[in-house]
Formats: structure tokens, sequence, C-alpha cells
């Protein structure tokens, strides 16, 4: 009986000492434990969004594995970005990220960077949407344009967090209608919940976000769009394009996955394996056709490329328009 009771004891001493178990989080080939995607904003906006519908399409991609959605809110998912800096070499980790935390590492002057994460894959693209309470004496751009060029400070506008995409647009917009974006009031949020717990109680005049945030309650009537910032108008929202209104403003949100650094080849292999089973997917493809998002996926080296360009982009957009302090 003792020498049973020492071999079991032995037998747990090791499964410790090996690290045996679904929930290691060592970077290894990857692909073996539970997949955990950071969503670094509050639950309710684009990222938040997005990483539970991915973990919907993983789920369909690979149902043998275990996924875990999780956020980390705060300075435009900087702080997220923080974290991810110190799981180098885990491979059981993603982070969705995109345009606005692009914005926010310039605007932060965060000390961690994209070039401390590995670059998985770009996901999708998203027009933005400008809108204001179903209450609303702005029936038009041309009315919001009349009240911003009375008064800059009396329009206040709800968007995403400081120096990311809707604060970026509220900027471009301000300057197409010949107000200094300096003077742009704008009110960050840490996720699109709150941003439309805003509107809703009439706290804000306009609120600006991603076109999928905020659709079903433009349709509802709960919110009125003025404008979205596509080129041509979206075929399934009845919304004019902010050139339509009068002002010369084009641009679209991006999203994408990034894990922590320090990955080897076998790891990165591996994730970038498993999220382009993932967007092959019926289940991620009719997310992506619900929401209204463009499907833009790119991955490996194409995908590093394109983050470098975007970084040098939006550091100029954020210079020209005063957003730095």
């Amino acid at each position: 009986m003792r020498l049973r009771i020492l071999a079991a004891l032995a037998a747990i001493s090791l499964a410790a000492l090996t690290g045996c178990g679904e929930n290691t989080t060592s970077g290894g080939g990857g692909g073996t434990g539970t997949l955990r995607i950071m969503a670094p904003a509050s639950p309710g906006g684009g990222w938040d969004q997005t990483s539970r519908v991915a973990e919907q399409a993983l789920k369909a991609a690979d149902p043998n594995r275990k996924y875990e959605v999780y956020n980390v809110p705060g300075a435009g998912g900087t702080i997220g970005l923080a974290q991810l800096a110190g799981e180098k070499g885990n491979g059981n980790l993603l982070m969705t990220m995109g345009l606005v935390m692009v914005g926010a590492i310039e605007q932060n002057k965060s000390k961690v960077t994209l070039s401390d994460t590995t670059p998985i894959a770009k996901l999708t693209e998203e027009y933005e949407i400008v809108v204001v309470p179903a209450e609303s004496p702005l029936k038009s751009l041309s009315d919001l344009v009349t009240m911003w060029k009375a008064d800059p400070a009396k329009v206040s506008v709800a968007g995403g967090s400081a120096g990311g995409t809707d604060h970026i647009v509220a900027g471009l917009m301000a300057k197409a209608a010949g107000v200094d974006p300096k003077q742009v009031n704008y009110i960050a949020h840490s996720g699109g919940g709150e941003a439309l717990n805003a509107l809703l109680g009439n706290k804000v005049t306009i609120g600006i976000s991603g076109v999928g945030e905020f659709a079903e309650h433009v349709k509802s009537g709960k919110l009125r769009a003025l404008g979205v910032t596509s080129g041509q108008r979206l075929t399934d929202l009845d919304a004019p394009t902010l050139k339509e209104g009068g002002l010369d403003v084009e641009l679209a949100n991006w999203r994408g996955f990034v894990a922590p650094g320090g990955l080897d080849d076998a790891a990165k292999k591996s994730l970038t394996d498993l999220v382009t089973k993932m967007h092959d997917t019926q289940v991620w493809k009719d997310a992506v056709a619900k929401n209204g998002w463009i499907d833009s996926f790119q991955t490996g080296q194409q995908f590093a490329d394109y983050l470098n360009s975007e970084q040098a982009r939006v550091k100029g957009i954020i210079a020209e328009m005063g957003l730095v302090s």
C-alpha cells in the first residue's frame, strides 16, 4: 500500500514538473492548449464583437480545441498590448487589434509598439458611420457643419479611444468643414457600448463608430445616420456618404490578429493555419456579411508590410490633425 501511495505521489510530482494539462501556455509548436483571444477594450465594441465572432468560427474550424475570449480595456488597446508583450513566446494567445490601436500607440506615446508582436492576419475592413440621437435637431451633415462652425465646443463627439479611427474621422470631418481639428470636443470611450449609451441618453451631440456597431440602432429608429465614410452608399443602410454631404472624407477601419513576440516558426505557422481555417468557415463568412464587414484577409509578410505602412500613414494623419499633445 505504501509503495502505491509513493508511486501516485511521484506521478503527481512528475505531472507538475512537466507542466501537463490543457491550459499550458508554452509557445512550443502551438495548437495544443486553450487558445485565448484578448479583446483589448470593454465589451460591446468592435474588437469585442470581432473576438467573439472569431471564437465561434474557430470552434467550427477546430471543434476539438478550447477557446476563451477575455477583455482588457483601456488606452486604445495599449494596456492590452503591454500585457501581450509580457507573454513573449506564448503560442496560445491572440489579440484582436486594428487601426484604432495604431493611432492610440501614437496618441499615448506607448513604449510598447506593434514591433513587439507577431503579425498573424488582417481580417476585415469596415466603414465608419456618423449618427445622432433620434431626438436630435440635426437632420443632415449641413446642419452639423452649421452648428460646428458657430461654436465647435458645443458639438460633443462620442467615439472610441483618443487617437483611434473615430477620433481621426472627427478630425478629418472638422478640417473638411472648415473647423480647426484641435477644437473638436471629442469624448473618448473605451468601448462601443459606452458611446452608444451616451448617444441613447442624449448626452452627446454626435457619435462616430463602425457601421456594424450602430447599424441596428439606426434601422430601429433609435439613432439617425448623418453619413458614412465609404466612397459609395452602402446597399443595406439608408445613409448618404460624407462626400455627398459636402465633406471630402473617405476612410475604412480595419481589424486583425497579432500574437506575442518571440514565437518560434512552428507556433507562428500553427496560429496562421488555424486563423486561415477560421476565415474559410461558413460561420465567419456569414458574420462578415451580417455585420457589413469587408473581407480583407492577409497573412504572413503581406500583413506585416501592411502594418508598417499603416503605422507611417496614421502617424502623419495624427500629426496633421494635432491629435498628439
